[in-house]
């Protein structure tokens, strides 16, 4: 077992997890807190209530953040919440798409990039901490 380059996809898929929940988190508290922010026309933004949007944000943000952060500790269970919830705030970036369509964009490609990282690298961060187990307890 030999440690790998690609474990820095890992690292940096936590670490962007954490950054897009915390602005997931942010979208949700101005949802709540200012919610004629996002009310520009019917037409324009795909959210019937903006309050129970707001939540749902929020609440995906905080639950993206944790999961990145999980990633970051080496859990195994994070890789597949990780992908779920990238899937998850990737769809979700679609309400913005009218609004901000450049904004979205990034943050659907961050989220490729994130599910990219964890499916293709994610064995890499095993192995590295299977590494350092036996390390440490030697």
């Amino acid at each position: 077992m030999r440690e790998t380059g690609w474990l820095g996809w890992i690292w940096f898929a936590g670490i962007m997890m954490i950054v897009m929940g915390s602005f997931n988190a942010i979208e949700g508290l101005v949802a709540l807190f200012r919610g004629e922010y996002y009310v520009v026309t019917e037409q324009q933004v795909l959210v019937f209530d903006i309050t129970a949007w707001g939540w749902i944000t929020l609440l995906i943000g905080v639950l993206v953040a944790l999961a990145g952060a999980a990633l970051l500790a080496g859990a195994a269970w994070a890789r597949v919440v990780a992908v779920v919830l990238a899937v998850v705030n990737a769809v979700a970036q679609l309400a913005f798409v009218s609004i901000h369509p450049l904004w979205s964009t990034i943050v659907i490609a961050l989220c490729v990039t994130v599910i990219w990282a964890v499916v293709v690298h994610g064995a890499d961060a095993d192995t590295t901490s299977d590494r350092l187990e036996q390390t440490h307890h030697h």
